[in-house]
């Protein structure tokens, strides 16, 4: 294996948090958590990760609202950052919803939904860690 790269997992559920940070450390990567897009921003600038894997559906700042943060000037050094939502809610629905929240499409390097077998996380992390060279 490559580099160890720096993943910030963003998730309301610390169920979930927990099993993607043990996921996420058995293939060496390090892993960095927030429970809301509030903390996720926070922790972007603290932490400067390689990754983000973030949750759509969570209390005080949302994904949707975190993607959307990312496109603002304030944030621009984040906004190439690969991001991999992991939602329960459908592709196709998010995506609507943002288009119409934004009148822009979710520009998102991967969608993955809940649940998820972990070789198949570590297969989707890994494809675009290799494409940003971390791996």
């Amino acid at each position: 294996m490559g580099t160890s790269a720096k993943i910030l997992v963003v998730d309301d559920d610390p169920d979930m948090r927990e099993s993607l940070q043990i996921i996420l450390e058995s293939a060496d990567h390090t892993v960095v958590t927030a429970e809301d897009g509030e903390q996720c921003l926070a922790k972007l600038k603290e932490e400067q990760p390689d990754l983000l894997i973030l949750d759509l559906l969570m209390p005080r700042m949302d994904g949707f609202e975190v993607c959307k943060a990312l496109k603002d000037p304030r944030h621009a050094k984040y906004g190439s950052m690969p991001i991999i939502i992991l939602s329960s809610v459908r592709e196709d629905v998010s995506q609507r919803r943002y288009e119409l929240e934004t009148g822009v499409q979710l520009d998102v390097d991967d969608y993955v939904e809940k649940p998820i077998e972990s070789a198949t996380l570590l297969e989707r992390v890994g494809k675009i860690l290799k494409r940003i060279g971390k791996e």
